[in-house]
């Protein structure tokens, strides 16, 4: 009996869009497996394979990759045709350049995160540097902080270090990494004397110290928009994905890395 049920439930379906009739699937259901890929500033790496599995579990059918990278490298990759489906920046620079040029599903796109910023030193560092100003000092040889004009967190350091009068200071002690975690990666090797990142990378080692916070007040709010590439083929996956990260399950995930919800 069971077996014919689904029979005539199989022949119903496959006349009624054969007769082009509205299907009666749910709308959050997808009729054909879909694979995401996603584009996603490094801070985030951690968070979202943590995400992915809770994600993959309330939808088995649509399978998520990820692509992380500085964000400005992203939004190249974007504008040069890569196949990313969904974008999450780490700032809102990125996501205004890909909007300008029609890159983007301009009604997708919000504000998903917050996060802070700031200064970390190696664990084994035996200095008494507590404050951003303390920079100047000539103990500290080498700053590790993003390239500005690709990184975020290295957008946000030249702001702090401008606002606080330090850039000109400092600038001959400056390493640039191609990425926040690359910044992270030279301080717990001890390459550089102190770094700037996010304070959610500060949460994911011990091999660093985190011995001062940025002033609110210093830099621009740091915000995480997350957006749907227009050349994207999974629209309808794309959505439900990027509506899941703002979900219950995904909420305590972002919570657990130090990332604030964006208002």
């Amino acid at each position: 009996m069971r077996r014919k049920i689904i029979a005539i439930l199989g022949f119903v379906l496959a006349l009624g869009l054969a007769l082009g009739l509205p299907s009666a699937m749910p709308d959050g259901a997808i009729a054909q497996p879909s694979n995401l890929l996603v584009g996603a500033a490094a801070s985030l790496q951690d968070a979202l394979k943590e995400v992915t599995p809770l994600f993959q579990s309330a939808h088995p059918g649509i399978t998520v990759k990820y692509s992380f990278a500085a964000s400005g490298a992203l939004q190249q990759q974007i504008e040069q045709g890569a196949p990313i489906d969904v974008f999450i920046a780490a700032a809102s620079r990125q996501m205004d350049a890909l909007q300008a040029k029609g890159r983007i599903l301009v009604e997708t796109r919000r504000n998903l995160l917050t996060n802070r910023l700031v200064l970390v030193v190696p664990r084994s560092s035996t200095g008494v540097l507590t404050d951003f100003r303390q920079l100047t000092s000539p103990q500290i040889k080498r700053i590790s902080m993003g390239e500005p004009r690709s990184v975020p967190a290295g957008q946000y350091a030249e702001e702090v270090f401008r606002n606080l009068g330090l850039w000109e200071q400092i600038r001959p002690k400056l390493v640039f990494g191609n990425s926040v975690r690359n910044v992270l990666a030279s301080v717990e090797s001890g390459n550089a004397d102190a770094g700037v990142v996010y304070v959610t990378d500060a949460k994911i080692t011990d091999r660093v110290r985190q011995v001062a916070i940025a002033p609110k007040d210093s830099h621009s709010p740091i915000v995480y928009p997350v957006a749907i590439v227009s050349a994207s083929r999974q629209q309808k996956s794309a959505q439900i994905y990027a509506q899941f990260l703002s979900g219950p399950l995904a909420r305590p995930v972002f919570t657990k890395y130090g990332f604030g919800s964006a208002p």
